[in-house]
């Protein structure tokens, strides 16, 4: 993830209230909303006050339970409902201003959307379900297919493009949707649950096949779970949500390690600090006149990842960055304190 000057996606103090006068309760409570003066008014909150920027390449996950208004936040930065208040920039520009036109320009030609629901015709095949929305561009049959095929490939299901959807397993459908969201080149890609639909194991392949598409594509994501094993699997950053109140946004080793509120500690509470420590959070400075290794390991690897081979050698294991340059050393007295020293107990590199 690259973090640049202008983000492509800022909110700030967005709001959204379901419920008749909402926009003049909002007025009169100064921004300072109280769910329950709401409900008695017959309104419920589903965002409040929410404001934060994501960056180029970065995949933000938000989180929350039930009705804590991660989808309605997702809905109102994708335009699908309209906000009470606030303000949303898409690269710069003010969605909120749009008109109809531009609207429907910025979802063809920005957006991605992937949702619970696979939504596919099922008297089409995989490659005609693919190549819809290219076709609804006016893009020809010919080129259309094409550009559906490469998706195919991309997520690979080659060998399926002829199939229909009842043909497909739980897993393939989800791919198709995610093929058919991605046919279009979007620098933004929004999913809301699109794993929660499937059973554990192919919950977990879709996970893997995610992670692999976006170390190739690297796009601009908000993915919206309730599922927090998931989040820290995926996220850059996490936002946890709680009654329309993004109550923290941060990595996910922040996340775990230094909760704001008794509700996120909630949430991380029986963490295990290797699902959430990188390589560069823990690593030692490099001692160049050590005997090393053969193994090396990247700064960004999470430690659950590599404990075992760090743990399995008798000499330090180098640490090395995106270019191959060592960064630090890892050793057994390091990873045995991660994985069984006390909570907090040792230092972490930010």
């Amino acid at each position: 993830m690259s973090t640049s000057a202008q983000p492509v996606i800022k909110c700030e103090s967005v709001y959204k209230i379901f419920g008749a006068n909402a926009v003049k309760i909002l007025e009169q409570s100064g921004g300072k909303v109280d769910t329950a003066s709401l409900l008695k008014a017959g309104c419920v909150i589903g965002v409040n006050n929410a404001s934060f920027e994501v960056h180029k390449g970065e995949m933000l996950v938000i989180m929350g339970l039930s009705g804590s208004g991660k989808s309605t936040l997702l809905r109102c930065i994708s335009r699908l409902i309209d906000t009470t208040a606030g303000d949303i920039f898409i690269d710069g520009e003010d969605l909120l201003a749009m008109n109809a036109k531009e609207l429907i320009n910025i979802r063809r030609n920005k957006m991605g959307m992937v949702f619970q629901s696979f939504a596919l015709l099922p008297h089409k095949t995989v490659l005609e379900n693919i190549a819809l929305p290219l076709q609804a561009k006016g893009i020809s049959t010919r080129d259309s297919m094409a550009r559906a095929m490469d998706m195919v490939n991309l997520v690979e299901l080659t060998n399926c493009e002829n199939d229909f959807p009842r043909q497909l397993s739980g897993g393939q459908q989800q791919r198709v949707g995610i093929a058919r969201s991605l046919a279009v080149e979007p620098e933004i890609w929004f999913l809301d649950e699109p794993f929660s639909a499937l059973d554990p194991l192919i919950r977990r392949e879709m996970q893997d096949e995610f992670l692999r598409l976006q170390s190739v594509l690297h796009k601009t994501i908000l993915f919206v779970t309730h599922d927090f094993d998931e989040a820290l699997r995926l996220a850059d950053r996490i936002a946890i949500m709680k009654n329309g109140v993004i109550e923290q946004i941060d990595t996910p080793a922040n996340i775990v390690l230094k909760p704001a509120t008794e509700y996120v500690a909630k949430f991380t509470r029986g963490v295990p600090r290797e699902r959430v420590l990188s390589c560069r959070a823990i690593m030692e400075e490099y001692d160049a006149t050590a005997k090393m290794s053969d193994v090396t390991v990247s700064d960004h690897a999470i430690i659950e990842t590599v404990a075992g081979s760090v743990l399995t050698e008798q000499n330090p294991v180098a640490v090395i960055d995106a270019e191959g340059n060592i960064v630090g050393a890892l050793n057994r007295r390091i990873m045995i304190d991660v994985l069984f020293g006390e909570t907090n107990s040792m230092p972490v590199n930010n």
